[in-house]
């Protein structure tokens, strides 16, 4: 209440004009906005180097770009780094970490950039765990992957929740969507159909929340001769929110405006803005996935 809502006798009552003046200003007084959340978007290439993540001189990358514009755009402060280094103790500022790696990233690797360390590695996985946010673009699962059979699960891996294989020639493709509840999903209807670079992935977690489903008839490519399997995903790490898209090879997909939306909403849910149910459902939605793709 302010002072035109109290009479005199009952702000007496309460204490006094003094009391009555505090109440109003206080009433009246703007409240601060939350500081926008921070976000580490991680691009370092030990292998493959993508274009979308590739620096030309000092200027920043198309996909670094892109999503320092979309940050700004919808309330995300982004900082683009592709210096492993940030994981000694730098990343604890950071409300959330946007991978777009590939190889084993402890190595100094393609791109030349500082390599994670050992250490760093750990502290980022337990501070998925503890908490902050990770989403994973497309060659995010090629990061730390395994060798022959796959069998072997490193412990990034087990945290984004699949493991990239291999992929077939650019194509056009179908993705089902599976909870349209999920933020950045709402309006994408029962599915859309991408050109783009497929993975085949492999090794999923077994609490996956499958988001897109990857519809494999009629695909060219012996890779995808294989039941359909999750695309893109949300599960629980610890206390932390994991996302992931296979989607982000192409440049023109980073412009595409339902890639722009699947982002957003993987930046509200990871940061805690947007709450939805994500039971286990890879069984249910995509029988067979976990045992294809070897």
């Amino acid at each position: 209440m302010c002072a035109t809502q109290y009479t005199r006798r009952q702000a007496l009552q309460l204490g006094g004009a003094s009391l009555l003046a505090a109440t109003c200003a206080g009433s009246l007084r703007a409240q601060p906005a939350a500081a926008p959340k921070k976000i580490l978007y991680f691009t370092k290439s030990a292998g493959f180097e993508h274009s979308v993540v590739k620096r030309d001189g000092g200027q920043l990358s198309h996909s670094e770009k892109l999503l320092v514009e979309l940050g700004q755009r919808s309330g995300f402060d982004v900082t683009p780094s592709k210096d492993g280094r940030v994981f000694d103790g730098q990343h604890a500022q950071y409300d959330a970490f946007v991978f777009y790696t590939s190889g084993d990233v402890t190595t100094v690797g393609t791109d030349g950039a500082p390599a994670m360390t050992a250490a760093g590695k750990r502290a980022l996985l337990d501070a998925v765990s503890a908490g902050k946010g990770f989403l994973g673009i497309h060659a995010a699962t090629d990061s730390f992957r395994g060798a022959g059979d796959g069998r072997q699960v490193d412990p990034y891996i087990a945290m984004i929740g699949g493991e990239f294989v291999s992929h077939g020639e650019q194509q056009t493709a179908r993705m089902t969507v599976v909870n349209p509840r999920f933020p950045g999903l709402e309006q994408l209807g029962s599915g859309f159909e991408l050109h783009e670079e497929w993975y085949a992935l492999r090794n999923f977690a077994p609490d996956l929340h499958v988001l897109l489903i990857h519809e494999t008839e009629g695909m060219r490519g012996d890779m995808y001769a294989r039941p359909p399997f999750p695309a893109t995903w949300a599960r629980r790490h610890g206390d932390g929110r994991v996302f992931y898209t296979s989607l982000g090879h192409r440049e023109d997909v980073w412009t595409h405006p339902t890639f722009e939306q699947i982002l957003t909403g993987a930046l509200r849910w990871v940061t805690g803005q947007a709450e939805v149910d994500i039971p286990p459902n890879m069984t249910q939605v995509t029988p067979g996935a976990d045992t294809a793709g070897t």
